[in-house]
C-alpha cells in the first residue's frame, strides 16, 4: 500500500518507516519538524537504500493538509493508508500548556480524517497510549477497561479514540486501530536512528542514557516506598522495533477485518521497576548509572502493565526483544550519538 505516515521523522515514527519500507510498502512522511529533525530522514534513506518523499506540512492546517493528498494523486501515487503519529506527546508539558496540546493533537487528526473522508481513504492507523486507561487500580490493563486521563495529553488521546469510535458507527466501511502502547525504548540495531528528545527527557529511558553518556549528573529516581519489588515504581517497556512491527500487522489485519474499529493493547506484558531499568542499562554501557531517590510525583502510580494477549492472537504479533536488549540497541544510539541528531 501506498502509506502517509504522519510524525513519519520522529521516533516511532521513523522505526515504523523504515518496517513498512521493508515489508514492500510504499511511504510518504508528513512532518512539521517540530519534534524531529530533518537528518533523521537522510539517515533513513540511508538504512532503506532508497529516498522516500517528505511533506513538510502544519496538520493542522485543513488545506494544506488536503493538498497533501491532492499532490500525491497528481503524481500518480495516491495515499491508500494513514499511520497517525502527529502530535505534541510530553505529559507535563500539557498540564502547562493545555490549550496548544488540545489544538494540535485534536486538530491534526481532524485534518487528516476530513482528507480522508473526501478522497475515500478508509484505513487509519491511530498512535494512542497506555495513558487512556487512567489511574485504574487494576495493574495489569485489558483493552475492554473504561478510559479516562490525569493529564491533557492522555485526555487528547482519549477524545480522539472516541471521535474515531463515533466515526467508525457512522461509516462502517472505515478500518480503524486503535493502538494502546506502554513505554517504547530501544533504538535501530544499527545506531542510526533512535530517541532524541528535546530539552529535558520526560521519560526514564532517555534519561538514564543521557546520564550515562554524560550529558546529564545524574537520574532522578521518584519514590522508592512503592508495593513493589525495590519500592521503584514498575512499568512496561517495550523496544520501538516490536512497537513498530505491531504497527505494520495492524494495517496489514485491518483491510481484513469485518469490524470498523479495532483496539489493541502493544505492550510486553513483563514489567521492569525503575532500578531494574537502571540496573540493565549499567550492564548494557558499562558504566554506573548515578542516581537519587527524591519524592514521588503527584498522579504517578506504583505499577501498570500490558496484557497484550488480544494482539498476540489477531495480529500474531508480541514482542520479543528483552530489557538487556532495549537497553543494547539505547546505549548504542547514544554512545554513537551522544547529542542526538546533528541538525
Amino acid at each position: 500500500m501506498r502509506v502517509l505516515v504522519t510524525g513519519g521523522a520522529g521516533y516511532i515514527g521513523s522505526h515504523t518507516v523504515l518496517q513498512l519500507l521493508v515489508a514492500n510498502h510504499s511511504v510518504l512522511i508528513a512532518d512539521d519538524f517540530s519534534n524531529a529533525k530533518p537528518s533523521a530522514v537522510t539517515r533513513l534513506e540511508e538504512l532503506a537504500g532508497q529516498s522516500i518523499p517528505v511533506c513538510r506540512v502544519d496538520l493542522t492546517d485543513e488545506a494544506a493538509t488536503l493538498a497533501l493528498f491532492d499532490d500525491a494523486i497528481a503524481g500518480g501515487q495516491p495515499i491508500e493508508a494513514v499511520i497517525h503519529f502527529a502530535g505534541f506527546k510530553a505529559v507535563g508539558e500539557s498540564v502547562a500548556k493545555p490549550l496548544a496540546y488540545y489544538r494540535n493533537n485534536l486538530d491534526t487528526t481532524f485534518s487528516v480524517l476530513r482528507a480522508m473522508d473526501v478522497h475515500g481513504v478508509r484505513q487509519f492507523v491511530f498512535s494512542s497510549s497506555a495513558t487512556v486507561y487512567g489511574e485504574n487500580p487494576v495493574r495489569e490493563r485489558t483493552e475492554d477497561m473504561p478510559t479516562y486521563a490525569t493529564s491533557p495529553y492522555g485526555w487528547t488521546k482519549v477524545m480522539v479514540e472516541q471521535v474515531l469510535r463515533d466515526l467508525a458507527v457512522a461509516d462502517d466501511s472505515w478500518r480503524i486501530a486503535l493502538l494502546r502502547y506502554f513505554n517504547p525504548v530501544g533504538a535501530h540495531a544499527s545506531g542510526r536512528i533512535g530517541e532524541d528528545p528535546s530539552g529535558l527527557p520526560n521519560n526514564l529511558m532517555p534519561f538514564v542514557a543521557q546520564v550515562a553518556v554524560g550529558r546529564r549528573e545524574k537520574l532522578a529516581v521518584f519514590g522508592d516506598d512503592y508495593d513493589t519489588v525495590d519500592g521503584t515504581g514498575v512499568r512496561d517497556y517495550i523496544h520501538v522495533e516490536d512497537l513498530a512491527a505491531g504497527h505494520v500487522a495492524a494495517l496489514e489485519r485491518i483491510g481484513l477485518r469485518d469490524d470498523a474499529l479495532s483496539v489493541w493493547n502493544l505492550g510486553s506484558g513483563h514489567p521492569e521497576s525503575v532500578l531494574e531499568v537502571v540496573a540493565a542499562f549499567a550492564r548494557a554501557s558499562g558504566r554506573e548509572i548515578p542516581y537519587e531517590v527524591v519524592p514521588r510525583r503527584p498522579g504517578d502510580v506504583d505499577a501498570y502493565w500490558a496484557n497484550p494477549s488480544k494482539a498476540n492472537r489477531e495480529l500474531g504479533w508480541s514482542a520479543t526483544r528483552t530489557i538487556d536488549e532495549m537497553c543494547a540497541d539505547t546505549w548504542r544510539w547514544q554512545s554513537q550519538n551522544p547529542n542526538g541528531y546533528p541538525d
